[in-house]
């Protein structure tokens, strides 16, 4: 077991003076290795708190760069840091913080064809993912190589975490078997997110992470516990490791890595809202059909609230969850091209409107962020 300096002794004291901890539990978090997937909003505060506890070893995986609309939440990045790549601004935080820490860097999307290699040489697999895909790929990988996946989601002022620990307890598949349709669900970029409650999250996974390494208190298997934070509760409801479970189950259907964009019905790539379609318009293109088109109609289905920070001047307002009930409001005889802030919204209104009998109909690819990216620059972007 690794041995404690007369430094670390000093650094990490407050730990030792903790009959729960003490000398054992600090040699344990020293010789520990963690996996972070994901170094964003939850990444964040896991690879602070990580590293200032003692953990020996951080790997951090993360293809991204960072950007300004990141700083809200991810804490582990600043302003200068804006255009770096994220693994790179995390590694330089995490060793201001303690330079005793060896952080590996992994700048690559993680796939089903690397996956094994990237959580091989460590004990514990943190997920701070954003996607049904990678969450998939994380669980059924981890549950092959028997790894501890301690999971985390946040979305707008409502955040989970529970630890999936292979064959003790339930794993992804087993509370989630099966994923929503591509689009259902919102992003954090289309729905939004509360800045703190990443910290939140994230500090929830560091705590079951360092339990889990040192032996002590009661881990998160078998709980998914549920914050919001508008009410400031939490609450945790019992889940059980499913008998017919495909990947985990007593006669499992799933014994290898599968295509996990297919799996979730997403384009390979894994972004749903870069797949063409049919009613595809680029934003250059629907500046030059309302140029050129005095009946057509520019419909933006965001909600009132996004259409107060910026708009485009001359589209008509029908927030999407209000569209069934007011699609009486526009006229079948124009051409409707509908709009939110990254385009998949927008494809929803469409299939409203086809069941009301419109068929002139197109959407705007990529949303009021591609517009302002591409045809007016000068347009704030959020």
């Amino acid at each position: 077991m690794a041995q404690l300096t007369r430094d670390e002794i000093l650094r990490y004291s407050r730990h030792l003076i903790m009959p729960e901890v003490g000398i054992e539990g600090q040699r344990k978090l020293k010789g520990a290795g963690i996996l972070l997937i994901g170094a964003g909003g939850l990444g964040s505060p896991l690879g602070l708190y990580l590293a200032a506890a003692g953990v020996g070893r951080l790997g951090i995986v993360d293809f991204d760069t960072v950007d300004f609309t990141n700083l809200q939440r991810q804490i582990i990045h600043r302003t200068e840091d804006v255009g770096r790549l994220k693994v790179e601004s995390a590694k330089e935080r995490i060793n201001a913080i303690n330079p005793e820490v060896q952080v590996t860097t992994y700048n690559t999307r993680i796939s089903r064809e690397n996956i094994v290699d990237l959580i091989t040489p460590y004990d514990i697999v943190i997920d701070g993912t954003d996607n049904f895909p990678t969450r998939y790929l994380v669980n059924d990988a981890c549950v092959f190589q028997k790894k501890p996946n301690i999971y985390g989601s946040i979305f707008r002022f409502d955040g989970q975490a529970t630890v999936f620990s292979p064959f003790n307890g339930p794993c992804y598949r087993c509370l989630y078997p099966e994923p929503p349709p591509p689009g259902m669900v919102p992003s954090c970029a289309e729905g939004g997110v509360l800045g703190v409650l990443p910290g939140i999250i994230g500090v929830i996974q560091a705590t079951e992470a360092i339990k889990l390494i040192i032996g002590t208190g009661e881990s998160l298997i078998g709980r998914l516990l549920l914050y919001n934070a508008l009410t400031m509760e939490f609450r945790h409801v019992k889940i059980k490791r499913a008998k017919d479970c495909p990947v985990c189950g007593d006669a499992p259907t799933i014994k290898a890595l599968v295509d996990y964009d297919e799996f979730c019905g997403l384009p390979r790539g894994g972004e749903a809202v870069t797949e063409h379609s049919e009613y595809d318009l680029g934003p250059g293109e629907v500046k030059r059909a309302l140029e050129h088109d005095n009946k057509t109609v520019l419909l933006d289905v965001r909600e009132p609230h996004e259409c107060e920070i910026v708009k485009i001047d001359g589209s008509r307002l029908i927030p999407l969850s209000e569209l069934h009930l007011r699609a009486n409001e526009l006229d079948t005889a124009d051409t409707i091209i509908t709009y939110c802030h990254h385009g998949v919204r927008s494809l929803q209104a469409i299939k409203t409107l086809e069941r009301f009998g419109f068929r002139k109909l197109k959407h705007m690819r990529g949303g009021i962020d591609a517009w302002a990216a591409e045809v007016d620059q000068d347009m704030a972007r959020y």
